[in-house]
């Protein structure tokens, strides 16, 4: 598969592993381009005949940074918008998912909101030491609707996922590291050392056995997603309607403490 139509993913070939990177601008902000290209890459990566395992990484200082503010203004003066991307949000979780192949985080810096969720629904989280994780969905006035209530809790319990998700603090990798949101963290010079290190210990195993492990462990994640992700969704889709959502990214705009109204 040649990946020759994107133009915020990059990818790049080791053997058998197949690198994808998000490269859109130096934080890589989520915008209706990567949105959509996000909601397909893990299909064909997938269906990609050269690769036997996916390594996931940003460009630049940042893995993704989250949603583009231009982006969400566009998506409050224009609430359809949003709603149009809904079914894309939805096959960015389910795809990850429905993913055979293993998939390696390579957490080079800042996850935040979905940049955060698409690195929590990987197999394997390796961070830089530099890097930080969080879900702010709420400090942007959304709910938490496109898989951080999922992963969160599964990885980390309920008390500490909703404690995050509803102050949306930032962790630092080592204390990421400490509750067992992620898997390993490296000094940034031994990233690409310790990800590979990782991706030749699940390689050296039969391929199917590999696969159809990742597939069986996987069964309870699809079918919570399935029972979360409607409702998730739409009181997102609600959220992005309040007077507060304008407010606080108003507020994160002109880099001021928001006021909010309570709406």
């Amino acid at each position: 598969m040649a990946f020759d139509n994107y133009s915020r993913i990059r990818f790049a070939r080791h053997g058998r592993i197949l690198t994808v990177a998000l490269s859109a601008g130096p934080v890589n902000a989520v915008d209706g381009a990567l949105h959509h290209e996000l909601a397909r890459v893990f299909v064909e990566a997938q269906d990609d005949a050269e690769s036997d395992l996916i390594v996931l990484t940003g460009e630049g200082r940042a893995f993704c940074a989250g949603g583009d503010t231009a982006w969400f203004k566009q998506q409050i003066e224009d609430p359809k918008a949003f709603r149009a991307i809904t079914p894309e949000a939805k096959r960015i979780v389910s795809s990850l998912l429905d993913m055979e192949k293993p998939i390696i985080c390579r957490l080079n810096g800042a996850a935040a909101g979905l940049g955060a969720t698409i690195a929590l629904l990987c197999d394997v989280v390796v961070a830089s030491e530099t890097a930080v994780i969080g879900d702010p969905h709420v400090k942007v006035g959304l709910v938490a609707g496109d898989g951080g209530a999922l992963i969160w809790p599964q990885l980390i319990g309920f008390a500490r996922a909703k404690e995050y998700l509803m102050t949306g603090e930032m962790l630092t990798a080592k204390r990421a590291e400490q509750i067992g949101l992620v898997n390993h963290v490296v000094a940034a010079d031994q990233l690409d050392a310790k990800v590979a290190e990782v991706a030749q210990k699940i390689l050296a195993n039969p391929r199917w056995a590999v696969r159809w492990t990742k597939t069986v462990a996987n069964q309870p994640l699809k079918a919570l997603s399935a029972q979360l992700s409607e409702a998730a969704i739409a009181y997102e889709i609600l959220s992005n309607m309040m007077g507060d959502r304008r407010e606080a990214v108003a507020a994160f705009v002109e880099k001021r403490k928001p006021t909010y109204s309570g709406d």
